[in-house]
């Protein structure tokens, strides 16, 4: 299986305050909106992103199709092989995507501790 690239995102209340915070901890804004309430922010391949409003908690994202820059790859999963392996798996999938479908798509599944894992492909 390959789930694809992987950050962390954090549900935050002060999009401004968290990016100085973590910008303190060598990370640089590389993307989103904050008028919008996202910031992605990275420190060499380790990549980040804050949220405000738009998670409960914070979780685990992968993307598939991307590499740890944020840059397409031509060989990857699609997430709908990826949701169908882990289905077959008995994992449950929250919003489940139309498996017929092409392109951007993602699901939510959670892990035995209550732990949410988004796979959020753009490509």
């Amino acid at each position: 299986m390959q789930p694809g690239a992987f950050s962390l995102s954090l549900a935050v209340k002060d999009i401004a305050a968290s990016t100085i915070f973590y910008g303190h901890l060598g990370f640089s804004p590389v993307g989103g909106d904050p008028e919008q309430g996202w910031v992605i922010l990275r420190s060499g391949d380790v990549t980040i992103g804050l949220f405000k409003g738009m998670f409960d908690h914070n979780l685990m994202t992968f993307n598939p199709g991307w590499d740890a820059q944020a840059q397409p790859v031509e060989d990857f999963e699609d997430i709908r092989k990826l949701q169908t392996r882990l289905q077959a798996a008995g994992i449950d999938i929250a919003n489940p995507v139309d498996p017929h479908g092409a392109g951007p798509a993602s699901f939510l599944v959670t892990d035995p501790d209550g732990n949410p894992i988004l796979f959020d492909q753009h490509v």
